[in-house]
């Protein structure tokens, strides 16, 4: 980990070892990979510091000298804060991860009339702190999946993570509860998704759609309802990318009727279980566990934390 600390607008970090002899433009473009434009902007409306002091971007650092940043400055949120129940899994100044209930959908289509999002509930519980934040989507879940979603508080955060997510350095583990007895209780799913033109919104396997691989492993099963407990994670995101999958092998989700599952459930049997990361900017490992907030209970006597 870093040595970090927040001063007021300012994030600091006491340059590491690693980093000495580096340039800040270094770190920006390289240990980071911050988006050029990003980069720029920051450079230009001086928003990094040495010390205290205004400072070249092209100047080696030395071991111990105090990089700061300036993150923190108040920004008008898109969302309309609204207050809804949604319990905080991770918190620190930088990103912010959520528990996420199903029935509700991770962002706005029309922000000025949509107010019941995921987004909506994170702008009002951070307002209610007093911090004024834009806040970010890192990725998304289906409006009927439930669990742990990551969101960032700033621009910079919200730029590396999108690099981690890009690079497949944030994992992401669901459970799936499905119909049927897996005769292979682990493996890789590699089949390209693409849309069905028979339907608005359904994905389906073909030939011509993009890639799409899921890893997955059946950690418990339920013989007398002829069901199974699947673990899954992902190594793309397509849109509906594990009920897609597990249908076209022949196991489509509880509750997933637009995939062939049966309403066995009020919704498809989809969570985000475990979220595991480091973090872009103190590089601390950070694993979340998101609950079960169903009820009546989908996931029966499954141990969240055993993901």
């Amino acid at each position: 980990m870093l040595k970090t600390k927040r001063l007021g607008e300012w994030f600091q970090i006491i340059v590491p070892k690693k980093w000495a002899g580096k340039t800040i433009e270094e770190i920006f473009r390289h240990e980071w990979e911050a988006p050029k434009k990003l980069t720029h902007e920051f450079r230009m409306e001086k928003k990094v510091q040495v010390d205290g002091k205004e400072c070249s971007w092209t100047a080696p650092l030395s071991e111990g000298s105090k990089l700061q940043i300036q993150l923190f400055t108040e920004e008008e949120p898109h969302a309309i804060p609204n207050y809804l129940d949604i319990d905080v899994l991770f918190e620190d100044d930088h990103l912010l991860i959520m528990n996420k209930p199903p029935f509700m959908n991770t962002h706005p289509n029309d922000p000025e009339k949509d107010t019941e999002t995921l987004i909506n509930a994170a702008a009002f519980y951070l307002q209610a702190k007093g911090e004024i934040r834009d806040v970010r989507q890192i990725h998304r879940l289906d409006r009927d999946t439930s669990g742990a979603i990551l969101l960032a508080k700033h621009a910079l955060s919200g730029a590396l993570l999108d690099g981690k997510l890009a690079k497949r350095e944030i994992k992401r583990t669901y459970l799936a509860l499905v119909h049927g007895l897996l005769r292979q209780k682990k493996g890789t799913i590699n089949a390209p998704i693409g849309r069905d033109r028979h339907h608005p919104t359904k994905r389906r396997v073909s030939p011509s759609g993009q890639a799409a691989i899921t890893h997955y492993q059946v950690v418990k099963e339920d013989r007398k309802r002829n069901l199974s407990y699947v673990k899954c994670w992902l190594d793309t995101g397509r849109t509906h990318q594990i009920r897609v999958h597990l249908s076209h092998l022949g196991h489509p989700l509880v509750g997933d009727v637009v995939y062939g599952g049966k309403p066995l459930v009020n919704r498809q049997a989809l969570h985000a279980g475990k979220l595991a990361l480091i973090h872009p900017l103190t590089e601390e490992k950070i694993v979340v566990y998101g609950p079960f907030t169903d009820d009546p209970i989908i996931f029966k006597e499954f141990d969240i934390f055993s993901l």
